[in-house]
């Protein structure tokens, strides 16, 4: 039996790992400032928050991509990289995202998930018009 679209598919299950990584250190800082509902007003808590509205924000943007370049068939064998190298940006960023001043992991993370969602969009269009 042939898995369509594989690449987005292991994808979206590592994005819905990190997700909840994410939603788990939200909780662990929630129940660590004692703040049941909102943020704390710019802390630990709101970083926390903003690092998994931040994978939430572009994630599906780069799902969609992805599956829209494989249903093309048109990423192999650079697309399972990319894929991966998006995941471990976005790792970088939820880490970097607990320091109070800027970090080399959020800065990573920030820079990958840029060029991937840059990269992605200009191979995607390139598909579109018929050039790729």
């Amino acid at each position: 039996m042939d898995i369509i679209l594989p690449v987005t598919l292991t994808a979206a299950a590592a994005a819905a790992i990190i997700n909840l990584w994410l939603a788990t250190r939200v909780g662990q800082m929630r129940e660590a400032t004692k703040t049941i509902h909102g943020d704390d007003g710019g802390g630990p808590l709101t970083r926390r928050m903003r690092a998994q509205l931040n994978f939430v924000e572009n994630t599906p943007f780069v799902l969609v991509l992805i599956a829209g370049i494989e249903l093309a068939g048109r990423g192999d064998p650079w697309l399972p990289f990319v894929a991966g190298l998006y995941m471990l940006g976005r790792l970088a960023h939820g880490m970097g995202m607990d320091a109070e001043t800027g970090t080399k992991p959020r800065m990573i993370g920030t820079v990958i998930t840029m060029l991937t969602l840059l990269g992605l969009a200009v191979v995607a269009t390139l598909i579109a018009m018929g050039v790729m």
